[in-house]
């Protein structure tokens, strides 16, 4: 029965994966006329077949980044941000070149949208199908004192604590009503 589960599991990871690929890939090239139009007509024609590289370039290299960082259990703000930033630029720029109708612009929104969208679930199913290696409380819990035991409350037939009291004043210079001096 596990073992079926782990398959299933693995098996559905699998199934997103190319799923968010595919879905990528449609999106790339849906939005490439978008993107080449936005490089803007004093580009050299070389380059403006390129310019989607640049803004799909450092999306995917941040995209790895963040795979590699999942799979090692590791954070990624560093490269989430920069996918954030590249995806909000190519979503802006597509915006930018589309007709000025909202069912035109909500079209231009969603290639690039959708991508994200299935690229952040990819890396949730690989943080989902790698178990932590030890498990680690998220935020560190705040424990008590060893050298204190846990406070009791005040009352008058609660047992004076273990602890050796002891009057640091010099010998010789009591204060009135201290006549002992316990502990050392």
């Amino acid at each position: 029965m596990l073992t079926l589960f782990r398959t299933g599991s693995l098996f559905s990871a699998l199934l997103v994966a190319v799923i968010a690929a595919v879905v990528s890939i449609f999106s790339g090239l849906a939005i490439s006329e978008a993107l080449r139009q936005s490089a803007g007509p004093g580009t050299a024609h070389d380059v403006v077949s390129w310019w989607p590289l640049l803004l799909y370039g450092p999306w995917m290299v941040a995209s790895l980044s963040i795979l590699r960082a999942a799979l090692h259990q590791r954070r990624a703000i560093h490269s989430w941000s920069i996918v954030l930033l590249f995806s909000t630029l190519a979503t802006l720029l597509c915006v930018a070149q589309a007709p000025r109708t909202f069912a035109a612009q909500a079209a231009a929104t969603l290639p690039p949208i959708a991508a994200l969208a299935c690229f952040q679930q990819l890396v949730r199913q690989i943080t989902l199908t790698r178990p932590p290696r030890h498990p680690v409380p998220r935020h560190r819990n705040r424990t008590a004192s060893p050298l204190r035991p846990p406070a009791a409350p005040s009352s008058p037939g609660t047992p004076v604590s273990e602890f050796p009291v002891v009057d640091h004043r010099p010998a010789g210079h009591s204060a009135p009503g201290y006549r002992f001096r316990y502990g050392s």
